[in-house]
């Protein structure tokens, strides 16, 4: 059952009633982001409505949504597919014929939005792909090959999230970990990026990561068996998902990818230019990669034992 509140005004706060609202419903994913969601949903005010999609946040999530004017609806998660952002694409009355999916660490340009604005005018397309502007620790990341790519903008009804895993709980997080939106039609990309900068402790990065990991090694003894006739197809001349999907099938289980991965995020992409932030993020990036490792080898002994 959706769970909604509602802010009590007639137009978003902030906007005045006059004000043309650009007609795209946004979904804003979050559990326990306030200190991140009053800068992501600030900058969304021009918007025709915006949802935050909680999972029972402690802290003051819901109260700063409600007070940006954005609906909140609750999302229980118990296993299975979909997930938060599936679910929401699925459940939601949205009102817009154009949806965008934003994360809570992300922020939205004015030069962006005015892009959007002309974006969504055009017939050919039924979805953008849209960069995100890394910042870690506060510092923005320049190097190391730390900018990604991801259909975010799409026409409602044209585009889902692929399911690569069915037999997923919640220790493998809540939301979509590396599923990749899928459009049914033509594509694009935007010229300008969305701001990805988190302000969290890296104990929720670290936690986050650790949950995602969990879900990685379940996809990889799951490789040869697809959840999903629409999957996203490895392919090394592929989008640059697919290529980042075909490098992972290939390598990640080499002896040693752990720190070659290291070194080729820190001295060949030239991570080490973005001083001690840079350090740290591949450093995170590689031991992500150990973790997968090392969850695998668990599963693989686990069914060995039991066999």
């Amino acid at each position: 059952m959706i769970q909604t509140e509602k802010p009590g005004e007639t137009q978003r706060k902030g906007v005045d009633a006059g004000a043309c609202l650009l007609p795209v419903s946004v979904i804003v994913a979050a559990r326990n982001e306030a200190r991140n969601l009053p800068r992501c949903l600030d900058a969304l005010r021009n918007f025709g409505e915006v949802y935050v999609i909680d999972s029972h946040s402690t802290d003051a999530t819901c109260e700063i949504a409600v007070a940006h004017g954005a609906n909140v609806v609750q999302f229980d998660y118990r296993g299975g597919w979909p997930k938060k952002r599936q679910w929401a694409l699925n459940t939601l009355p949205l009102a817009h014929g154009w949806v965008l999916l934003l994360d809570a660490d992300e922020v939205m340009t004015s030069a962006l939005e005015a892009e959007i604005s002309q974006a969504i005018s055009n017939s050919s397309c039924d979805g953008y792909h849209i960069a995100l502007q890394m910042h870690f620790l506060g510092r923005q990341l320049r190097h190391s090959d730390a900018s990604f790519w991801k259909l975010s903008l799409f026409r409602r009804g044209k585009a889902r999230y692929e399911c690569r895993l069915q037999a997923q709980d919640a220790s493998m997080a809540d939301m979509e970990v590396h599923e990749h939106v899928v459009s049914d039609g033509p594509t694009g990309r935007l010229t300008n990026p969305l701001v990805h900068r988190n302000v969290e402790a890296l104990f929720r990065y670290i936690q986050k990561h650790n949950e995602y990991s969990n879900w990685e090694a379940k996809v990889w003894l799951n490789r040869d068996g697809g959840e999903d006739e629409r999957e996203l197809q490895p392919a090394f001349w592929g989008t640059q998902a697919q290529r980042r999907r075909w490098l992972r099938r290939k390598f990640l289980m080499v002896p040693g990818f752990p720190l070659l991965f290291f070194f080729y995020k820190y001295i060949f992409r030239l991570g080490f230019l973005d001083g001690i932030p840079g350090l740290i993020y591949c450093c995170f990036q590689s031991i992500q990669f150990m973790q997968i490792k090392a969850k695998v080898y668990e599963l693989q002994t686990r069914e060995t034992r039991l066999g």
